[in-house]
């Protein structure tokens, strides 16, 4: 019984080290076979049968960026790389339509797609395989592709739009590409080069075009601006012309407004010199218009004494006693003598009041006529006023005395 107690008392230990060391080892192996994938990597995890979403059955599964469990000793763990590749183009002597022989370098750019159709096809064809024999595959597969397209294009259409040119590529590719689960993000065409010389024909045709267009472009453009220059010049003559035309109408128009102000000043100038004397030859005309209205009322006074003394004269005969013949003679007499008096003494004082009246206005024409080139003419006119008055004025006062007389015959022959 002691025997069977320490027996198990022994037992413990070895047990409990024994299940720490199977959960040590189970951890182990747990680390060990739990694969983490990054996202540039696919893991083709091989080595159990599974179904696809198809239906299908395939003796492996992919898993790409993530992480998965690995059983030990059942599967195996193997990767696909997803990075971008480069792969060089180079070929050489590849005829174009027209027969013409080129040689094109390029660039491509190629990866496995990261989709799972493309994965498996990938897996299926480049796992294992070498990356120099991946790289071989994909140029062989661009190479032969790339010289089928030459040979549908000019060389012009080659040289002149390669983009163009690298689509048709890409497009040209992609299905047998595609096949092989590999994807292509760009293709760049480097270099297109001729042995026969066809693009350096190409090139100096072109350059000597250029240089013809450059030419003709100079030529135009020296033109133009001869052209240009000349009707420029032409402007500004034009503009200078009219300016000095402007300003020559400008300086006649200051010349003649300077002449108004100048002959508006003179005017006012010998109006106001004129001022004075046509204001003392008004004056006078004035006085002398008083003085011959003062010369008529005397004149008419002198004329109504004559008569008061006529009839005076003929009362103090009508009072005496003297035979009415007698008397009606002498007052026949005495009122021819006074009409005649009366007559001379008006035709007297009218010619004096047409004189003065002739030598004011003569004084005044010649006052207003003063500076002036009709001051003689005026004179004239004044002087021959004057002498008309001086005949009006006699003839008058012979007409008067005329009167006079035959009216004094008259009354002597009644007598």
């Amino acid at each position: 019984m002691e025997v069977l107690l320490d027996y198990s008392t022994l037992l413990i230990p070895v047990v409990v080290l024994v299940i720490v060391i199977a959960a040590i080892i189970a951890i182990m192996l747990i680390g060990r076979n739990y694969i983490k994938v990054s996202p540039n990597q696919a893991a083709v995890i091989s080595g159990r049968k599974r179904k696809l979403a198809d239906g299908s059955a395939v003796g492996y599964r992919l898993v790409r960026g993530g992480a998965t469990l690995v059983f030990p000793f059942l599967e195996k763990v193997e990767y696909l790389n997803l990075n971008v590749i480069t792969v060089p183009l180079a070929t050489s002597r590849a005829y174009t339509v027209q027969g013409v022989p080129v040689s094109v370098k390029a660039v491509a750019n190629v990866k496995i797609k990261g989709d799972d159709s493309s994965l498996r096809a990938a897996a299926e064809r480049f796992l294992g395989m070498p990356q120099q024999e991946f790289h071989r595959l994909i140029f062989q597969t661009l190479e032969g592709h790339l010289r089928a397209i030459l040979g549908t294009l000019t060389v012009e259409e080659i040289n002149n739009d390669r983009l163009s040119f690298a689509q048709k590529l890409t497009t040209e590719a992609a299905g047998d590409l595609e096949k092989m689960g590999i994807g292509m993000d760009a293709l760049t065409i480097q270099e297109i080069s001729d042995e026969e010389g066809y693009l350096d024909a190409l090139g100096k045709r072109r350059t000597a075009e250029v240089k013809r267009d450059a030419e003709i472009g100079q030529a135009e453009a020296n033109r133009d601006s001869k052209i240009k220059a000349s009707l420029a010049l032409q402007e500004g003559e034009k503009v200078r012309l009219e300016t000095e035309a402007q300003i020559a109408q400008s300086n006649r128009e200051t010349e003649i407004q300077k002449a108004q102000v100048q002959a508006q000043i003179e005017s006012e100038r010998a109006k106001a010199n004129q001022a004075g004397p046509l204001a003392d030859a008004k004056a006078q005309q004035e006085v002398t218009a008083e003085e011959v209205r003062i010369e008529r009322i005397r004149t008419q006074e002198q004329i109504a004494v004559q008569e008061q003394e006529v009839l005076r004269k003929e009362k103090e005969l009508e009072a005496t006693v003297v035979k009415q013949a007698e008397a009606d003679r002498r007052a026949a007499v005495l009122r021819a003598q006074g009409l005649q008096e009366a007559a001379i003494l008006e035709a007297e004082g009218r010619k004096q009041a047409q004189i003065a009246i002739a030598e004011a206005d003569a004084r005044t024409l010649e006052r207003e006529g003063q500076g002036r080139a009709a001051a003689v003419t005026a004179e004239g006119k004044a002087e021959a006023e004057k002498i008309r008055a001086v005949g009006l004025a006699e003839a008058e006062k012979l007409e008067a005395k005329g009167l006079a007389e035959a009216k004094a015959i008259e009354a002597q022959g009644l007598a």
